[in-house]
């Protein structure tokens, strides 16, 4: 949040008005595919600056079927 606060004034006495974001999780084989706690008050951080946003889009990285999960034949047992 700090560093989306920084970066947005910044961006703003260089002259910047508005802006596109994209938003990553760790995502791929066994990351998580949601952003986390940060994303959103990064973003939130960003409007409060006085940019304007565009379009938020998710760029979090999808496996095209790649390696087996972990947990076995029969799934995780819990």
């Amino acid at each position: 949040m700090m560093l989306a606060k920084k970066a947005s004034e910044e961006a703003v006495l260089k002259g910047i008005t508005s802006v596109h974001i994209k938003v990553k999780a760790p995502g791929g084989h066994n990351g998580p595919n949601h952003p986390g706690p940060g994303a959103q008050s990064a973003i939130r951080a960003i409007a409060r600056s006085g940019l304007r946003i565009g379009n938020i889009e998710d760029v979090t990285p999808v496996p095209a079927d790649g390696c087996r999960k972990k947990g076995g034949k029969r799934g995780r047992r819990v």
